[in-house]
């Protein structure tokens, strides 16, 4: 684990995001949970995950997803399903 993966995990009770944050997850992932920031959370916790810090922001790949925190507020901005090119790249 990298300083920069480490810092999120120890500061993954931070982790928030806006209403329309939330709508904005749920929409561009088709999800139907009620916790749109505890779903980012378990995500970010398995090992699979694939956390890379660029400038400002975080960006983690898991499955077939990638969240975008933003590296000073926490704030998850947003989430999108990536393309099956984009994992094999």
């Amino acid at each position: 684990m990298n300083y920069d993966q480490g810092e999120l995990i120890l500061n993954l009770h931070r982790l928030h995001t806006t209403k329309l944050g939330i709508e904005r997850i749920k929409r561009n992932l088709s999800l139907e949970v009620d916790d749109v920031v505890k779903w980012c959370v378990e995500k970010i916790q398995k090992k699979e995950a694939s956390i890379i810090r660029n400038g400002k922001n975080w960006y983690i790949n898991i499955e077939n997803c990638e969240i975008t925190v933003n590296a000073y507020s926490y704030t998850i901005i947003t989430a999108h399903k990536r393309l099956a090119r984009e994992r094999f790249a």
